[in-house]
């Protein structure tokens, strides 16, 4: 790995995170992980299927000796949810890296940022290992890494709305002045969306929507996992400046002149 990403203590190879919702079917849940090379998965905890014990499971398909498992709180509204499913998952599974998200009641999802920040605090003060889903306010994200969260993963746009990255800006001031990873969480659309996430220095995407509801979900995912990468090594390159005005491709020095 000539680029790794470390997190919470760990490293990995791949910067694309993918959720394992809205497929078809585990099968092609796991066709389409299994294209876009990622290594960790979210797993919504209050969504698994404790009803019928004989139903197949994500874990028959995804393999947790394979993939790193990271329980989420979604559909959690308030941190008395988040913080109680979280300890679950923990009693479950051992798991301490997590991905703590408590959304608003409202069509937009967003985040709620106050239940959100009394939800890490806790979480944090108990030992968990935080990633956290937030708004793309640089001052709350600086509140989250102050708090001990060891990822910061602020919305591009709204939830499963593939709008792209709606302010650019913010996500910049978010990744110069943080010492954990940054992480686009929601919004992305495209691979596009993923590879500019990545120009802009966040240190990873994770996505959803994007692929389970792409017309081909794993020819999706296999564009994102590209995406991710030609993102990040365009940022490392650094980018040429832009230009009021044109520029010749070619040096002029020493040019040929006209009689």
């Amino acid at each position: 790995m000539e680029d790794p990403f470390f997190l919470a203590g760990k490293t990995f190879a791949s910067r694309l995170l993918v959720g394992t919702g809205k497929y078809k079917d585990f099968e092609e849940t796991k066709l389409a992980i299994d294209a876009s090379g990622a290594q960790i998965v979210t797993v919504a905890v209050r969504r698994v299927n404790i009803a019928k014990p004989g139903a197949p499971m994500l874990q028959d398909y995804i393999d947790p000796k394979r993939y790193t498992y990271l329980p989420n709180t979604a559909g959690c509204h308030t941190a008395e949810e988040a913080v109680r499913t979280l300890r679950l998952a923990r009693e479950a599974g051992g798991w301490k890296l997590v991905k703590l998200e408590v959304l608003g009641k409202s069509a937009t999802l967003y985040p709620d940022m106050m239940e959100t920040l009394s939800a890490a605090e806790v979480l944090v003060k108990e030992g968990f290992d935080v990633m956290v889903y937030c708004t793309d306010d640089p001052l709350l994200c600086r509140r989250l890494e102050d708090l001990g969260c060891v990822a910061i993963m602020p919305l591009a746009a709204p939830i499963g709305s593939g709008l792209g990255i709606l302010n650019p800006v913010n996500l910049r001031l978010i990744v110069a002045q943080s010492r954990v990873p940054v992480l686009v969480d929601a919004g992305v659309g495209t691979a596009s969306d993923a590879a500019l996430a990545m120009e802009l220095g966040c240190d990873g995407v994770l996505m959803n929507t994007a692929i389970a509801e792409a017309k081909e979900p794993v020819k999706m995912a296999e564009a994102m996992k590209h995406a991710v990468i030609a993102g990040r090594l365009a940022y490392l390159a650094g980018r040429m400046p832009k230009r009021e005005m044109a520029a010749p491709s070619s040096p002029v020095s020493g040019m040929i002149q006209s009689a």
